[in-house]
């Protein structure tokens, strides 16, 4: 579980840091910015760990409304952004590849 959560987390805070740096911010500052954008999730750790009575019987509706959220900004803004210009077919590549490794992962790590 750990690895699979810090596979995510990289790209996570790389997609913060790597727009700041290139808009003029230190290495330094826009890898702080990076890693603090990771903050929330320990802090929501900590609170699904206090209320874990409460949380556990809604939680296939919360983990369900998550994934319908991050398919929506996926269909809405990624694809069609990603198939503009003369390589399009890489980002269907990529996304076609992406999809394999996450099922080998998730066959894999259970």
């Amino acid at each position: 579980m750990r690895f699979g959560i810090a596979i995510q987390n990289f790209p996570e805070g790389a997609i913060i840091s790597m727009p700041l740096k290139s808009e003029g911010l230190s290495k330094t500052k826009a890898f702080l910015y990076g890693t603090l954008s990771g903050i929330v999730e320990p802090i929501g750790a900590i609170i699904t760990i206090l209320l874990t009575k409460a949380i556990v019987p809604v939680l296939p509706y919360l983990l369900s409304f998550a994934a319908g959220a991050m398919i929506y900004v996926v269909v809405e803004e990624l694809i069609p952004e990603a198939q503009e210009g003369e390589h399009s077919n890489l980002a269907t590549i990529g996304v076609a590849i992406g999809f394999v490794i996450m099922m080998v992962l998730d066959v894999a790590l259970g």
